[in-house]
């Protein structure tokens, strides 16, 4: 992919920061920065963050054989609905697929339920006639005499773009397919995403969905990717660019326009391949992930060094918190619980007098009060500012002003007059409320997993993941965390240890019982025939990977779980085997397994993806030694509510084996750690530092 000498370089466009890393051949970081994102032309940000890290590293862009890039853009433009006016094209009869959804409402009893926007109104849904079965057998041909008629209903009401979700085309395109090249020809201009190339899965509502989002979002992510390529190549970039998606890989710019709802959620993940990375190296085989940056904070499980994934995310809920109330987007992700809870989460008091933070956020214009670059709503980091836990003089690399007046100023306006509060309990309000909040989510998603918080590591990264990391802990039950090397800008290192990779998630019905192998192992070819040349486009040399799974249920359910097959043609002699698998993943989720019921497969998955990166050889930790400091700090204590006094160190200071106690802040250029009073910390051999929750006695 790179050669030895060559520097590679990550850039991830938050909602708040952008994060650039620049890495040498072997892997070393360089340099990282994190510069304010440009809402109106994200690119430019991104370009000032890698002009900064060349000057920093004294390298220049002819060095540079890899970029990887993930953004929020795709997320944010369906959020904040600016995309295509879309149309949809059914079959004859299925017309209302959008409205009638799952036919249940997602909150049964509420008078004033607010539906999800599903983007296209009844009146830009068209159908035509033709139909295949469940097979992919042709039952009627594609009506082509009514496309004119269609094509004058597409361009009378306006459409950029149009969404073909054709009955049962994972199992056979051609209807799909021909009718694409009919519009094409006629509307050369159309934007056309096919549902069998963007979801290729039974469950027509959620392949509709998808099929819309990819297209609403298409053109204008379309123009995104080329003037951002244009932008750097302009700068002096001859490699190609690669885009990070919302399951952990790297694809190609090429395959990123055509399938451009593979990128959302993409920056998250790379956090989760990195937490996943350090699980590997330091073999912790139960991780939590905990990404918190300037927007949302993100939580996600690892185990046994894989992230949890999941085959279908909501984005846009009408009820923030509540299952089906938003868009289902059905492709393969990292699955992370994702929460309006960031360093810009604005705290305000409702009309029941309760204390609420988050989900709007201040975001990099204007950001937090303490900016001093025009925002007057108290934050999550203004309240950090008042408490004593970011140190003003040496924040943001020394680039942002911390105007403390103003964080106290906010923090009464907004909170401490309406409760009778000082600035400074405010500030400890807003701070219980923000972490309370992300605990509680992490619980509930550890929960939902069939799995249990307490015995896991907690990885923590992000501009404010270090910050929060023990007062999140102590309410999640979590007695340990580790920080890595260069955390405020975690997720962008996480690109650069992702494979360059594709998957497909297809249905195929078969009972264990009675699966036509033969066929199946055809079926596999195919999808090998279509994934391998979108890897070989980013990854031209080295040894390809594939991984293989079947999603298994018993018969007449209605959710499948996920179980691995051996990366090769099944033989009978798999059978037993795949059924034991199943009774014991079946078991471990609800319990029990169900004796002499006929387990079905729907949807099979196929991965290929270049080779992962080695991992570094993880150093033993020298003996033990106190680490001093002379500079001290007045901060508030998150366990006694009260002033005390907090050892500083610097990070770049540390040595492996440094060891020391709680209340204490280690301030590193993008970030600072804060070691609560309960909370001892030491570095490991690979400048980890690891921090462990001391018991009553040890305080």
């Amino acid at each position: 992919m790179h050669n030895k000498n060559g520097f590679r370089l990550a850039v991830d466009i938050g909602g708040t920061f952008t994060d650039t890393v620049l890495v040498d051949g072997q892997g070393q970081i360089l340099a990282t920065t994190k510069t304010p994102t440009t809402p109106d032309n994200p690119a430019l940000g991104a370009l000032e963050g890698a002009r900064r890290v060349l000057m920093g590293a004294g390298a220049n862009w002819l060095q540079i054989d890899g970029f990887i890039h993930g953004t929020t853009l795709a997320t944010n433009a369906l959020i904040e609905r600016r995309g295509a006016i879309v149309a949809t094209v059914t079959n004859e009869g299925f017309r209302d697929i959008l409205e009638i959804a799952y036919e249940r409402r997602y909150s049964q009893y509420d008078i004033n339920l607010v539906k999800p926007d599903l983007i296209v109104p009844r009146s830009r849904a068209f159908t035509i006639g033709g139909r295949m079965d469940a097979q992919g057998r042709e039952l009627h041909p594609l009506d082509e005499a009514a496309v004119a008629g269609l094509v004058e209903a597409l361009a009378a009401c306006g459409a950029g773009a149009v969404a073909i979700c054709l009955m049962h085309a994972y199992a056979n395109p051609a209807h799909e397919l021909r009718l694409s090249e009919l519009l094409q020809a006629a509307l050369p201009g159309l934007v056309i995403s096919l549902s069998h190339q963007v979801s290729p899965e039974a469950r027509e509502f959620d392949r509709l969905s998808t099929t819309i989002a990819n297209a609403y979002i298409q053109p204008q992510m379309a123009s995104y990717l080329a003037e951002f390529q244009a932008l750097f190549t302009d700068e002096g970039l001859d490699c190609p660019i690669l885009m990070m998606t919302a399951g952990g890989g790297m694809t190609t710019m090429e395959t990123a326009v055509r399938l451009p709802i593979r990128l959302v959620e993409s920056g998250p993940a790379g956090g989760a391949i990195l937490a996943a990375r350090i699980a590997a190296e330091t073999g912790e085989e139960e991780v939590l992930s905990f990404d918190m940056g300037g927007t949302t904070a993100k939580l996600c499980l690892i185990d046994r060094y894989r992230p949890q994934t999941a085959r279908k995310f909501e984005i846009a809920r009408a009820a923030r918190f509540i299952k089906g109330s938003g868009m289902p987007v059905r492709i393969p992700v990292i699955e992370m619980i994702e929460i309006g809870a960031g360093g810009g989460s604005i705290a305000r008091v409702d009309r029941l007098g309760r204390l609420q933070v988050g989900p709007e956020s201040a975001g990099s214009e204007p950001g937090p009060a303490a900016f001093a670059k025009g925002g007057t709503a108290p934050t999550v980091t203004d309240a950090d500012v008042m408490q004593g836990l970011i140190e003003p003089g040496r924040f943001a690399e020394g680039r942002l002003e911390i105007d403390m007046d103003a964080a106290q100023t906010a923090l009464l306006n907004g909170v401490g007059h309406a409760l009778d509060l000082d600035a400074a309990e405010a500030a400890h309000g807003v701070s219980e409320i923000v972490d309370e909040n992300m605990a509680g989510a992490g619980r509930m998603h550890a929960v939902e997993s069939g799995k249990d918080l307490g015995a896991r590591l907690m990885i923590a990264f992000g501009g404010n993941g270090p910050l929060h990391a023990t007062r999140v802990a102590r309410r999640a039950q979590v007695d340990r965390i580790l920080i890595p090397p260069d955390p405020g800008v975690g997720s962008a290192v996480g690109f650069l240890f992702a494979p360059v990779s594709f998957e497909i998630i297809r249905s195929r019905y078969g009972t264990l019982e009675a699966l036509d192998l033969t066929g199946l192992n055809a079926f596999f070819d195919e999808m090998i025939k279509e994934a391998q040349p979108v890897v070989r486009a980013g990854a031209p040399e080295g040894n390809l990977v594939q991984r293989r799974q079947a999603f298994m249920r018993y018969h007449g359910q209605g959710h499948e779980i996920e179980i691995s097959l051996p990366d090769r043609a099944l033989e009978d002699t798999d059978i037993p085997q795949l059924r034991k698998a199943f009774e014991e993943e079946y078991s471990r989720q609800f319990s029990r397994v169900v004796p002499g019921m006929t387990i079905e497969i729907l949807n099979w998955a196929l991965e290929v993806s270049s080779e992962p990166c080695a991992l570094e050889h993880y150093s033993e930790t020298p003996a033990k030694r106190r680490a001093r400091s002379d500079e001290h700090r007045r901060v508030l204590c998150d366990v006694t509510g009260k002033w005390c006094e907090a050892e500083i160190h610097d990070r770049a200071a540390l040595s492996p084996g440094d060891v020391l106690d709680g209340p204490a802040l280690i301030i590193e250029p993008q970030t600072t750690t804060f070691v609560s009073r309960d909370f001892s910390a030491q570095v490991d051999g690979n400048n980890n530092i690891w921090l462990d929750r001391r018991t009553e006695g040890d305080q």
